[in-house]
């Protein structure tokens, strides 16, 4: 971990300031309130003028905008629609001085590595708009890392856009040309990406007109992300929303690289909750969690990385949305499969975050009439029967929001009480949580965290707004380490200029994961403007599983022999420390303790014909090294 920071802490937190202060010239050009305009447009109908935006179903009739739950929708098809219909503005342009001689605020950040810009090449301040991320890694070669995200570069024929790394993400291309913008239809955004070990394929997934009208189609990799083929439709239906995904890779599972996908489907019961799940990625079996009453909005799902099948799907009831409003967190489990999922946890009211309601969404910020909708919702994570779960909630008096996370050691049935990750006694904002838990039970968690700003211009790159803030737990979340700093820069308020998308958006998840060696995230960030105008980019970095250093250049070799019903696995590794242990790990899980002293050997029983994956770590937090497989003969 680097040393840095504003933090328990010994470590100093270092800052470079700005090297030019900008003091605005002329008053900021409010923006009509969103909340006024969607008043005044509730009662509008069908537009005499046909739409050309690929986006609006030919004759749509916006008198049928509520009872279809648009409103409610988070993807950027129902948001085109708002506007056309005039429930909603779209983006617009925000014009300050020129800003080429601005120097950007660095800091030493206690966590992480550094920040990396994955959009890269060009893109014009007409559809600059890239946000929403979901991140994940090929955890047999740690160089593979795939990340997917909305992008408006070539709106509005598709929303999607994602970024590879083969060199363990010290470096990103952009794919281009799209391979998402082909084979399903118009692509509406909404990304999913997964990795799945058991066949060594990425996938990904989307919201696209050629499944159904607004269902969701898949593509797949076998190169490690850089060529894409078209998939199957992973649900046909017309008006799915805020889909998630997980799959399961731990070769101990009795679902074994099997697939999962959450969604709202809101043609049923107003938003019903379903998950489908697959085996190949071909064929998908739909099973429906919740009738749509009350709605259920799908944060996401997750799965125990120990090896037991159980699956995690956490859902939140918005009690009607706006602002103020209360918020419940649920989480429904499956035992076998995805066949069928229980509700073992429906948690207390709490006050959602925010500061002012733009139609059914609160807002974290009150510029332009409100921006960066967000209802609290964040991210569970599971390990050998642990659940964990981050969200967001108002905080007091004018603070828009803390961050929390709560923890259940029996499989998600009962939680302890709320701890607030954000240790700062400030009133800036902290907000949209994400969580990632390795295969030994460590987690991260990270979030966007205004405390070190006293204000927030939207797309203006003078007033640095937010970093990205980080707490560690080695222990499965027993205890967590002070909070940091992990984002390099505080990054501005990014403008979202594109008149195709809501003006309200900025992104409404981000999905972390983890390896044994690596917890992933990514998020949306405005320090690269366009011109005057600070905009929505994807950022990225990694932080190691367990702390420390060193040991992620720890190389490991396996072998095995089998004589009758016994089996031997001979592990080597340099370098090799020789003063102190190092962990054994088998599947994920620990099974042995030995001297770091480069070799030891795994003894097994009647495990002829089956594959192990292994990893050695040591205990010190030095780091841990690649992942094998071991075929038993």
């Amino acid at each position: 971990m680097k040393q840095k920071s504003k933090s328990p802490f010994a470590f100093v937190y270092l800052r470079v300031s700005l090297g030019l202060l900008f003091v605005l010239a002329a008053a900021f050009l409010a923006v009509l309130g969103i909340g006024q305009f969607s008043a005044q447009a509730e009662e509008e109908q069908l537009s005499s003028v046909q739409s050309s935006d690929p986006l609006i179903p030919p004759g749509f009739d916006c008198a049928q905008f509520r009872s279809l739950s648009l409103d409610k929708q988070e993807n950027l098809r129902a948001g085109a629609i708002a506007i056309y219909c005039g429930q909603a503005q779209g983006g617009s342009p925000t014009n300050f001085s020129d800003t080429s001689e601005l120097v950007q605020e660095m800091l030493a950040p206690l966590l992480g590595g550094t920040d990396v810009d994955v959009i890269t090449g060009t893109d014009s301040i007409t559809h600059p708009t890239q946000s929403e991320t979901y991140t994940t890694s090929n955890p047999d070669n740690p160089n593979q890392i795939f990340i997917a995200y909305n992008d408006s570069r070539t709106a509005a024929g598709n929303y999607s856009g994602g970024s590879v790394s083969s060199d363990g993400g010290a470096t990103f291309t952009r794919l281009t040309p799209n391979p998402f913008s082909t084979g399903h239809g118009t692509n509406f955004g909404d990304p999913v990406a997964l990795y799945q070990k058991k066949t060594g394929t990425f996938y990904t997934v989307w919201l696209a007109t050629g499944c159904g009208g607004q269902g969701m189609g898949a593509w797949t990799s076998t190169d490690g992300g850089n060529t894409w083929a078209v998939g199957a439709c992973v649900h046909t239906g017309g008006s799915d929303d805020r889909e998630s995904g997980w799959v399961d890779n731990d070769p101990s599972s009795p679902f074994y690289g099997r697939l999962y996908v959450s969604w709202n489907d809101f043609n049923v019961g107003g938003g019903a909750l379903f998950v489908t799940f697959s085996d190949n990625g071909t064929t998908w079996t739909k099973v429906q969690v919740t009738s749509g009453i009350p709605f259920i909005r799908d944060v996401q799902i997750t799965g125990d990385l120990s090896g037991n099948g159980n699956v995690y799907l956490a859902g939140m009831n918005e009690n009607g949305g706006g602002f103020p409003h209360t918020d419940n967190n649920l989480i429904y489990k499956s035992t076998n499969g995805g066949a069928s999922f229980t509700n073992t946890y429906t948690g207390p009211g709490f006050s959602g975050p925010g500061v002012i309601a733009v139609g059914y969404f609160a807002c974290m910020f009150s510029d332009a009439g409100g921006y960066w909708r967000h209802e609290g919702w964040g991210e569970p994570a599971a390990y050998n029967n642990v659940v964990h779960l981050v969200y967001s909630q108002k905080g007091a008096g004018s603070d828009a929001g803390d961050v929390y996370y709560i923890r259940s050691a029996d499989g998600g049935v009962t939680f302890g009480a709320p701890f607030k990750l954000n240790s700062d006694s400030t009133t800036r904002p902290q907000w949209q949580a994400n969580i990632s838990v390795s295969p030994g039970g460590d987690l991260l968690a990270t979030w966007y965290d205004g405390r070190d700003s006293t204000s927030c211009v939207k797309g203006n790159p003078a007033v640095p707004c937010y970093a990205m803030w980080s707490r560690k737990s080695t222990d499965n979340g027993l205890t967590w380490s002070a909070d940091g700093m992990l984002s390099d820069v505080q990054s501005p308020l990014p403008g979202q200029p594109d008149t195709s998308v809501q003006s309200t958006y900025a992104g409404d998840y981000d999905y972390g994961t983890a390896t044994a060696t690596k917890h992933y995230t990514s998020w949306t960030d405005g320090r690269v403007p366009i011109g005057s105008q600070s905009q929505q980019d994807v950022f990225t970095d990694s932080e190691s599983a367990g702390g420390g250093g060193g040991g992620e250049n720890i190389v490991l070799t396996g072998s095995a022999r089998t004589k009758g019903t016994k089996s031997r696995v001979t592990l080597t590794w340099s370098p090799a420390e020789n003063d102190g242990n190092i962990d054994i790990m088998r599947d994920g899980a620990v099974v042995q303790t030995t001297a770091d002293d480069g070799s030891t050997t795994d003894n097994l029983r009647n495990a002829s014909g089956t594959t192990h994956t292994y990893q050695v770590c040591e205990t010190d937090g030095g780091g841990c090294s690649n992942t094998i497989n071991v075929v038993v003969p």
